[in-house]
């Protein structure tokens, strides 16, 4: 059996425009959980940043766990890599910051 063509729908049966969807209510704890995730990502960012290249990189917790690792740990391309996730979150803690606006009441 063959399919049929569609037909085209009768006068009345479809709507003329688009429905309007209405605009999302923000509350407050929208606008605080949003300021706190931009205020971990810029936190941590700055941290994976600037922390693998002290002093204090050598000598913690982690690079004494295992010694055999230790040719790793202080590999620059390593190091480079860490620093490389701290950008990731100041990138996204930058668009976060640029997405406030939708939380701003448009009149």
């Amino acid at each position: 059996m063959m399919p049929t063509e569609p037909q085209p729908p009768a006068t009345g049966d479809f709507i003329a425009g688009p429905i309007p969807v209405p605009d999302p209510e923000y509350r407050w704890y929208h606008k605080m959980s949003a300021v706190l995730f931009i205020t971990f990502c810029l936190e941590v960012g700055i941290f994976l940043v600037i922390f693998p290249w002290t002093q204090f990189w050598d000598f913690n917790y982690f690079s004494a766990l295992k010694p055999e690792w230790h040719q790793y740990w202080d590999n620059m391309y390593m190091r480079g890599g860490i620093s490389g996730l701290g950008v990731v979150n100041l990138y996204i803690s930058l668009v976060e910051v640029l997405r406030l606006r939708r939380f701003a009441r448009h009149s």
